[in-house]
């Protein structure tokens, strides 16, 4: 265990927007430290979403984002010798994180050839409530469903 907790490091907001989430997802979406070549993908993604869709780009993008982020998930509890998969709410701050990891992971996994384009392709899929982020979330929903019957188990 550790003495004490560690103290919670606050994000500079991004240039363009001007908003701290968009820093934390660019943050999620970089590789080896190249934070302008993630800033570049991030923001030539919400170009190309805006002119697919005809909407504002951080809106759909921000949209998508709610309709990944998952309000239960399970986790492992051990009772007496046998393991038990116990749904549990979902802090905000872990939600977004699970949304924002789940929407990388998601779009890197996409067939299309740019992660531009892979990315703008994942937002439009998720803003629709479609796409392989929005069904592992419904997937996480449906085993917390599942396993209802140990919620008493809570710690």
């Amino acid at each position: 265990m550790r003495k004490a907790k560690p103290k919670k490091r606050y994000i500079l907001p991004d240039p363009k927007f001007n908003d701290t989430l968009v820093t934390k997802f660019v943050n999620s979406l970089m590789y080896d430290g190249k934070k302008s070549i993630a800033y570049t993908i991030f923001y030539d993604a919400i170009e190309k979403v805006e002119s697919k869709v005809g909407e504002n780009g951080l809106e759909v993008w921000k949209k998508a984002l709610n309709n990944i982020a998952p309000s239960v998930e399970v986790k492992s509890r051990r009772v007496g010798g046998a393991t038990f998969q116990v749904p549990m709410e979902v802090r905000p701050e872990r939600k977004m994180a699970l949304g924002i990891k789940w929407m990388i992971t998601y779009a890197r996994k996409r067939g299309e050839k740019t992660m531009m384009d892979r990315l703008a392709g994942e937002i439009i899929a998720a803003a629709k409530g479609e796409g392989a982020a929005v069904k592992k979330k419904d997937d996480t929903h449906r085993m917390a469903e599942a396993n209802k019957a140990f919620s008493h188990f809570r710690f």
